[in-house]
């Protein structure tokens, strides 16, 4: 972690300096130049800033979570690491937030890019009278669902495709839909999607081609066979291990299997130094992570 964090050597996170000493009786450092030689350790920053659990429990987490294909949950955590399952929760729900810090694409897609959205969830006809209030939910089938959209670059700088997903909150049209292919891939790309009105508007700015899956899931090199892929191994995660997903945490295990999709081609140790290096400047509270519900409508 030291390694990683200060390769060219040990700075105070709180004012830069390099003029520390190290308390090896403690495994702190203290600094000489901020005001009451404030003390640090290599967690403060980070993800794991103020956790009480040894780091060695927290990299065998990350290294469970980077390289299960399917995902594992907060009660394999507890049986395999000795700690509580509201602890393995919240260490799981840290990990990915540094998963979506490593997941970013750092610039547009192009080439060709596959574009397909899904839902995630329920149907409303099966959920609880009280959960369909909290929620605002008055239909049902898909109301009761939370719309998730993907690109998929094929052919990448990776040498392999890479994807970029997203919840959509709200309604799923042409507006949110259209906004994130402009966001996201450059212009003129050769875009590959279903028959979904709502990408028609496409045309102007890419070269838009469409596979009506009523017809046929292939036309030649036109499908998007790749997102559905994407699709069934995140359905997959979601339904065999963590059973059930708020909406308002999807967002975090959408960004875990897009980090694993995308790092695929690497081996367990490679994803694990991935995420090793993405956990600093990233700081999730517990409060603050039972109080995200930017997702649900107001009641």
């Amino acid at each position: 972690m030291k390694r990683l964090r200060w390769p060219s050597g040990v700075c105070c996170p709180y004012c830069g300096t390099d003029k520390v000493a190290f308390i090896s009786t403690r495994k702190i450092w203290q600094c000489s130049k901020c005001t009451k030689k404030r003390q640090f350790s290599v967690k403060v920053g980070t993800i794991f800033e103020d956790s009480q659990l040894p780091l060695a429990k927290c990299f065998c987490a990350m290294w469970l979570i980077a390289n299960a294909k399917n995902g594992i949950s907060s009660y394999e955590i507890h049986r395999a690491l000795g700690v509580t399952q509201k602890t393995g929760w919240f260490m799981l729900h840290r990990i990915r937030k540094a998963m979506e810090k490593g997941s970013i694409v750092n610039k547009k897609i192009g080439g060709v890019v596959e574009v397909d959205e899904s839902y995630i969830g329920g149907l409303a006809r099966n959920m609880h009278v009280s959960t369909k209030i909290r929620r605002g939910i008055t239909g049902t089938g898909v109301c009761g669902k939370t719309a998730v959209m993907g690109l998929l670059e094929r052919h990448s700088e990776k040498g392999h495709s890479r994807i970029i997903a997203e919840v959509v909150p709200g309604r799923v049209n042409k507006r949110a839909l259209a906004g994130r292919i402009r966001k996201y891939v450059v212009k003129g790309s050769e875009l590959h999607t279903d028959a979904l009105q709502a990408y028609r508007a496409m045309s102007a700015e890419y070269e838009h081609k469409v596979v009506d899956h009523a017809e046929r899931y292939v036309n030649g090199n036109v499908h998007t066979n790749g997102l559905e892929n994407f699709w069934s191994l995140l359905k997959r995660g979601i339904r065999g291990t963590y059973v059930s997903v708020e909406s308002f945490h999807l967002f975090r295990y959408l960004s875990e299997q897009v980090f694993r999709f995308n790092e695929r081609k690497d081996d367990d140790g490679g994803r694990f130094q991935k995420v090793a290096s993405c956990i600093f400047g990233e700081r999730l509270t517990y409060a603050k992570l039972i109080g995200e519900n930017q997702f649900l409508p107001a009641t």
